[in-house]
């Protein structure tokens, strides 16, 4: 995750025919606004896949059709699902067109699992680059429909967020909806630093007045006043502030401001007979992230001016600042524990790496497996029956996909079997199940020690530079 910020956002759609139109018309107005090229460059920033982008409506219709020969379903007009969009914006300044493409394709891909044909059009005509990804809801064998489920807008974002945390980009933590229901639009990025909100603005002046230990409420209300909060009595005695820039006034009660701030339990304060309330503990910030520090000379050679070096300055003071107070956590004191610290994220991580390559590449020749036995068993009654009919070209001419099956399925065991003995299929899900949660333990693991290791090695980075250290005269060290 870059800068400390918190990725993308992304949004989940079904598109069915719209009203007045024939199915056509409603794939190509829908395809036609994606494959804008003033919002593409063009067209250059589309990708594929099991389908021309440019003949995506033709070709999404013609699968339509040799889904209701071969399975004799058709499903209402108004209830039929065209296509699925997935919409996938990216924090702006980030990341590349190109960039943004390929990491669209490859949440397509894993999203489809490639049985579905789709096209990803990236759009640049915004601050923030997004993609509009189209998959047909009828497979590429044309046997079966995708169907959305409960939660699937949510596992959409989940895996969009795990693409784009693996590409080190930023992702929107926990998005809140507004009053309407909808998430918060492009570029709301979390992560700026959050302004203390009017409530917490008035518990604290409150408890400033207070402790100035004024005679009476009526002193109180003056010293509130001072403090620049307007005071506003309405009927019934309520007493409400008006903070510096708000437009409605916070009334002054518990049930407002919490417990203790209640008018009579102001006045109990001041007549000496219970403490100042206190503040509710805020939550605590995340640890600050360090990053690199600017070369402000070599910026300023590539044509930066005054006001960036004052940016560039305070920005790299925060940084040394992060990376002195991740040294002093560590308990590190000495330059070569820093470097040792170093190595060893860097091969913690790399070890993992690994251990994840090859947990993935054993659960995916395992699902292959699985996959190849179930084919295999369903087409071996028909490979029986060509030998029981003495291998007949009229047996073989009527079940030739069958036997084919037959025949792939049987090539793909003996290939991933290597000569061993085929596993039951009860071993295989058992493998299959602990595999699958031996690499959800190791992402979590992974994604630790990534982090770990960019801090490290950002933090050693820094200090190197603190220090002057080139890589020629670490070298030099390193040979004494």
């Amino acid at each position: 995750m870059k800068g400390g910020l918190p990725t993308a956002t992304t949004y989940f759609k079904k598109h069915k025919i719209s009203k007045g139109e024939t199915i056509a018309q409603s794939l190509k107005n829908r395809f036609d606004y994606g494959q804008n090229p003033d919002k593409t460059e063009g067209g250059e920033l589309i990708s594929s896949y099991g389908c021309d982008h440019m003949t995506a409506d033709a070709e999404f219709l013609l699968s339509k059709a040799k889904y209701k020969a071969a399975t004799g379903r058709e499903q209402r007009r108004d209830a039929d699902v065209l296509c699925y969009q997935i919409r996938q914006s990216f924090k702006p300044g980030e990341i590349t067109p190109e960039e943004a493409n390929r990491i669209g394709y490859e949440t397509a891909m894993r999203w489809t699992k490639g049985k579905y044909a789709f096209f990803v059009a990236t759009h640049t005509d915004k601050a923030h680059i997004h993609n509009h990804i189209y998959y047909n809801s009828t497979s590429l064998d044309c046997t079966r429909k995708f169907r959305d489920f409960i939660g699937s807008g949510r596992a959409v974002r989940r895996l969009s967020d795990r693409i784009c945390l693996e590409n080190d980009l930023s992702v929107i933590t926990n998005p809140k909806l507004h009053s309407k229901g909808r998430f918060l639009h492009y570029g709301a990025w979390l992560g700026t630093a959050r302004q203390p909100s009017y409530k917490e603005q008035l518990r604290l002046a409150i408890n400033e007045a207070l402790a100035k230990r004024p005679a009476d409420f009526d002193a109180f209300l003056r010293l509130m006043e001072a403090s620049g909060f307007t005071v506003k009595h309405g009927r019934s005695g309520t007493i409400s502030f008006l903070v510096p820039g708000q437009e409605r006034a916070t009334r002054l009660r518990a049930s407002t401001l919490g417990d203790g701030y209640d008018p009579e339990d102001i006045k109990v304060v001041i007549a000496g007979e219970r403490p100042i309330p206190e503040q509710p503990v805020p939550v605590p910030a995340a640890p600050r992230r360090v990053n690199l520090i600017v070369d402000i000379q070599e910026r300023l050679r590539s044509g930066k001016g005054a006001a960036y070096a004052r940016w560039a300055k305070v920005y790299n003071l925060k940084q040394m600042a992060a990376a002195l107070q991740f040294m002093q956590e560590q308990n590190i004191a000495e330059y070569d524990q820093l470097s040792a610290k170093a190595e060893d994220a860097v091969s913690r991580f790399h070890a993992l790496t690994e251990q994840l390559r090859r947990t993935e590449a054993d659960l995916s020749v395992t699902s292959e497996l699985m996959g190849a036995v179930v084919r295999y068993a369903k087409t071996r009654p028909v490979f029986d029956g060509y030998k029981a009919a003495k291998y007949s070209r009229k047996y073989l001419a009527e079940h030739e996909a069958e036997l084919a099956d037959y025949r792939a399925a049987k090539a793909t065991m003996g290939e991933l079997l290597g000569g061993e003995k085929l596993p039951k299929m009860a071993e295989l899900k058992e493998k299959r199940r602990q595999l699958a949660a031996r690499k959800k333990a190791l992402y979590t693991e992974y994604r630790s020690a990534q982090e770990e290791m960019r801090q490290a090695v950002a933090v050693k980075a820094n200090i190197d530079h603190l220090l002057g250290v080139t890589d020629g005269q670490r070298k030099k060290e390193q040979e004494r």
